[in-house]
């Protein structure tokens, strides 16, 4: 078996009434890359903050690197790095002005320090900003400074909360393959992403849902067993026929993409083209075929009304 870098059994967070986590089983692997999917308000951040030490849950346990938390909590943070969902090093400073800031908060100093500074600063392709103030950076370069600050230290486990929310696609994808870098040299990850094509990057993910894990393994594994047949029609009148589709007590759900409609049923029809053809609502000319699920299928099978 493969060694864990995280383990938490039941893990809960109340604020008052507000059940935020709800009893999170979760299993992370050295070395991989973990992800968090869900929208916002679905308990990816307290859920991080819990794993981190920064929040003490309200019930079950949570082992991180050995470490027992929230008993060891400070001992924890020497071995993770953490970066938030929002820019949190200094405006006034430049690139590397807060880079020695957070170095010296790690005891790197000296030529230990420069040395490092200097291969984060070349591996993000940040020298042409190093003099430059933090606050007239783009979103991608402020980007890269937070990914450099969180990995100053060499962290086994990284923790990223919703890292790439201000950044357009490309910038996304250069991140995304330095995260993989990251992975193959051994560092272990747990992101959070409310993107889909994101999610599919991870080695495993979990999808959260009002505190609530409500599936987690590979991507592939998730699609395979969605328990739902994914079918896509190509008609005149769609947004007519998706809701006279979604009547059907066997159509999890119907969404538009273009000029065909992506229906998901649920996997008791055995032959789902036979079922979809002797509908009423769909004429003889329409044209209709079976096609690979997508995450995003698979998110809305095991959430809200998919669910029921």
């Amino acid at each position: 078996m493969s060694e864990l870098v995280i383990e938490a059994s039941k893990l809960s967070r109340n604020f008052g009434d507000l059940k935020a986590i709800q009893e999170l089983d979760l299993e992370v692997e050295k070395g991989r890359i973990y992800g968090f999917l869900g929208p916002n308000g679905c308990g990816k951040t307290t859920a991080i903050r819990l794993l981190t030490g920064l929040l003490k849950p309200s019930a079950g346990e949570v082992q991180v690197l050995g470490f027992n938390l929230p008993r060891d909590a400070e001992k924890l943070r020497l071995h993770i790095g953490y970066m938030t969902q929002r820019f949190s090093l200094y405006d006034d400073l430049t690139v590397k002005e807060n880079l020695q800031f957070v170095a010296r908060i790690y005891g790197l100093v000296g030529r230990q320090q420069n040395s490092r500074i200097d291969e984060l600063l070349n591996t993000n392709g940040l020298i042409p900003q190093k003099d430059q103030m933090t606050g007239s950076m783009s979103g991608g370069q402020r980007q890269r400074l937070g990914l450099s600050a969180a990995t100053l230290h060499k962290p086994e486990l990284l923790f990223l909360d919703e890292p790439t929310s201000a950044v357009d696609p490309e910038n996304r994808r250069e991140f995304w393959e330095q995260l993989f870098d990251l992975s193959d040299q051994g560092t272990s990850i747990l992101v959070s992403t409310h993107y889909m094509d994101e999610a599919e990057r991870c080695h495993k993910l979990a999808i959260l849902e009002e505190g609530i894990k409500r599936a987690d393994g590979s991507p592939e594994e998730l699609m395979q067993d969605m328990g739902a047949h994914v079918v896509e029609i190509g008609s005149t009148n769609l947004r007519q026929l998706k809701q006279e589709l979604l009547k059907l007590s066997d159509v999890i759900s119907a969404a538009q993409l273009g000029a065909r409609l992506r229906v998901l049923i649920n996997n008791s029809i055995a032959d789902p083209l036979a079922f979809l053809t002797q509908q009423k609502s769909i004429s003889a000319e329409a044209n209709i075929s079976v096609v690979r699920p997508s995450l995003e299928d698979v998110f809305v099978t095991c959430t809200g009304e998919g669910r029921q």
